[in-house]
């Protein structure tokens, strides 16, 4: 059976050393497609685990971070959107307050393995595929 090329690879992804991501701390943010359209992840630490999300309100389609990785609230409990508040549960992205109803974020898979935090590509989301450097041999 021929490859799909619209399938997409399951291999995981590096992200980062598991020690950059502290308990309630900043967020990794990383490039991703979605649905094919440039879009953004992240990845935070909470409750001993790491969660993953794209990072894009229910509530409107825009970015929620106030600061590059920093999605939670002042007490460190909730991914709070930055532009109208809407609250998200970080265990598993549900809407707890405001406008985002009873929305959900997109979860992204993520692993952590071998002191390194990995996520996964899914049919919806896939990795940014960056194009090699120019070889030095080119004249």
């Amino acid at each position: 059976m021929p490859e799909n090329a619209a399938t997409p690879p399951n291999e995981a992804q590096l992200l980062c050393d598991a020690a950059e991501l502290q308990e309630r701390g900043q967020a990794r943010v990383f490039d991703l497609l979605l649905y094919g359209a440039p879009a953004r992840g992240f990845a935070l630490r909470f409750d001993g685990r790491v969660v993953g999300y794209v990072n894009r309100c229910v509530h409107l389609p825009t970015e929620m971070d106030w600061q590059e990785g920093h999605f939670l609230d002042m007490d460190k409990r909730w991914i709070l959107c930055s532009i109208h508040g809407a609250a998200y549960e970080p265990a598993d992205g549900h809407c707890v307050g405001g406008p985002c109803g009873r929305g959900r974020l997109t979860p992204i898979r993520t692993e952590e393995s071998d002191g390194k935090v990995y996520w996964y590509p899914s049919r919806d989301i896939r990795p940014v595929a960056f194009d090699a450097p120019p070889s030095e041999s080119a004249s």
